[in-house]
């Protein structure tokens, strides 16, 4: 079967496998610190960077925190209080981490800029299933990439300490989410209507996501990943 949009119809696993491939096909073509690169504007210290992680546990705390309310499915329920309550406690070991480096984290507001386009862009989203791709499953594998390339860095410049708290805490749990997004939508996934939701989300989530607009001039001259 073929949906409207031209993608052959598979069953949810498949679907869910197929576009898991996908991202780490895309991944593969990033260099060695390229997220963090990206990321931080060529800032590639630890303190900046992890000022930046603040930005990013915040809004994936708070944008769970959102779609909690007029979420009825109890297990999708589950999987966003549960992203939300580890993602600010890793804020808040990170922050404990920044001022044990000398840091004086007193009126530091993560947000002073304003929202990330990807948080704007998540919040429009009004389906479980398009939450669940945008947010645990596609935004928590940039996540994954991100905080093994920031753990290679951190033992390049001999932070063992903060390389421990990312590669012990916030990075295994990181991974748990995107896992858990991904068996949701291996649940759900059942129909055309719902694989299209589904791959739409997460190819316009990766798409915003400033750690791949780097890979994204390089590799197809455009600004941004074309959406489909």
């Amino acid at each position: 079967m073929t949906s409207a949009a031209g993608h052959q119809t598979l069953n949810a696993k498949d679907f869910v496998d197929q576009l898991v491939r996908e991202i780490h096909e895309l991944f593969a073509q990033l260099g060695e610190h390229e997220t963090l690169e990206a990321e931080s504007d060529g800032q590639m210290d630890v303190v900046p960077l992890l000022k930046l992680a603040l930005t990013s546990e915040l809004e994936a705390a708070e944008i769970a925190a959102f779609w909690l309310p007029d979420t009825a499915d109890i297990e999708a329920k589950t999987i966003l209080a549960e992203q939300c309550s580890d993602e600010l406690r890793h804020y808040n070991l990170i922050m404990s981490r920044l001022k044990e480096l000398g840091e004086d984290m007193s009126g530091f507001d993560p947000l002073a800029e304003g929202y990330s386009p990807l948080f704007h862009y998540l919040r429009t989203l009004q389906s479980t299933e398009e939450r669940i791709a945008a947010g645990p499953f596609a935004c928590e594998a940039v996540a994954e990439v991100r905080n093994a390339q920031f753990i290679d860095f951190c033992r390049s410049v001999e932070d063992e300490e903060t390389a421990q708290l990312y590669e012990q805490v916030i990075h295994p749990e990181e991974i748990h989410h995107h896992r858990r997004g991904r068996e949701y939508l291996e649940k759900v996934a059942t129909t055309p209507e719902i694989q299209e939701r589904i791959r739409n989300a997460a190819r316009s989530s990766l798409a915003i996501a400033d750690e791949l607009q780097i890979l994204t001039e390089k590799s197809t001259g455009l600004h941004n990943i074309p959406l489909s």
